[in-house]
């Protein structure tokens, strides 16, 4: 199916300033934002390949792109320096990449994952990829807590080695919404606490949390609670509003909103403990929004790219 290609003038003006500078005051000094405003086109419903990405960043003012590591392994030696030279060329930095290992499903299937993890993450380092991210599912019908604890520890730790073999960091995010803590029988991590006992249990150096201002909204945690972390603790970010007319406990995990929308979240406050704390990483939409994904590809990426630097400009 065709894409329409029309973008409202407005829509495209209001991007104007995007590429400025950000300063923020806090404490009676200046802080500039080190973070990166990222396009991951498939969290909004956007069907692009790898190497549209950097056109498409570049159009609509993103700073950073999603590595796809199996695009990337398909790409030609010739095509691989190519893509690398042209995204250098514009600036663009990279996101942090998925975890393609299922470690949350039986044993044969996590070993059969883990087998070719190294290849994925030698490609990554020499694409000059640093990060990689997962989610914690924050329930399971069959293991009680401590059973379930010990098999993330187990399993996420042989991933976490074998990425800081190349020198890659991964990050885990905990889900704070309530309808998947009670989803499954046994609850489990889905708090910034629990994730952080979860890393200090496993012990690599390269693990750290990925963000997620809904999951931080739903989890009733604070700006205090951001500020406690250092930079690099946090591996990635992700920014998203919760739904108008819901309360916490009532709010959904696949129905979020682009950063603010809603206004429910203190996205300001939020974006502020990241520039105080000096986090210089990728901070991207992930709103799993049924609106949003009903765009074309051009209108959801306007939208985004408006939503991720209006939240900028609150700092």
């Amino acid at each position: 199916m065709d894409r329409r290609t029309f973008i409202q003038q407005s829509s495209l003006l209001s991007l104007g300033l995007a590429s400025a500078p950000y300063l923020s005051h806090a404490g009676g000094n200046i802080q500039e934002r080190k973070f990166r405003v990222s396009l991951n086109p498939y969290a909004i419903g956007v069907s692009i390949n790898q190497e549209e990405m950097i056109d498409k960043a570049v159009a609509y003012n993103f700073e950073a792109i999603l590595p796809v590591p199996a695009q990337l392994m398909e790409m030609s030696p010739g095509k691989f320096d190519e893509f690398l030279a042209k995204k250098e060329a514009h600036n663009l930095t990279w996101d942090a990449a998925g975890l393609p290992v299922d470690f949350r499903k039986d044993k044969a299937t996590f070993e059969e994952g883990i087998k070719d993890l190294p290849k994925v993450a030698t490609i990554l380092r020499k694409a000059g990829v640093s990060r990689v991210g997962t989610w914690i599912m924050p329930s399971h019908d069959e293991l009680p807590y401590l059973d379930n604890f010990k098999q993330h520890s187990e399993r996420l730790g042989k991933a976490a080695q074998l990425l800081g073999d190349e020198g890659l960091k991964l990050g885990f995010e905990y889900v704070g919404t309530k309808n998947l803590k009670i989803i499954n029988r046994y609850p489990f991590v889905g708090t910034l606490k629990e994730v952080q006992d979860l890393i200090a249990e496993i012990g690599h150096p390269n693990l750290g949390v990925q963000l997620d201002s809904f999951h931080w909204y739903t989890s009733s945690e604070s700006v205090a609670d951001l500020e406690k972390l250092t930079n690099e603790q946090i591996v990635t970010c992700d920014l998203n509003d919760a739904t108008a007319g819901r309360t916490i406990p009532e709010q959904i995990d696949g129905e979020r909103q682009l950063p603010g929308d809603s206004g429910l979240i203190d996205l300001k406050g939020f974006m502020q403990a990241l520039v105080t704390i000096g986090y210089d990483g990728p901070v991207r939409a992930e709103p799993f929004n049924a609106k949003l994904n009903a765009m074309d590809n051009e209108q959801a990426l306007a939208a985004t790219s408006k939503a991720m630097w209006r939240t900028v400009n609150l700092i």
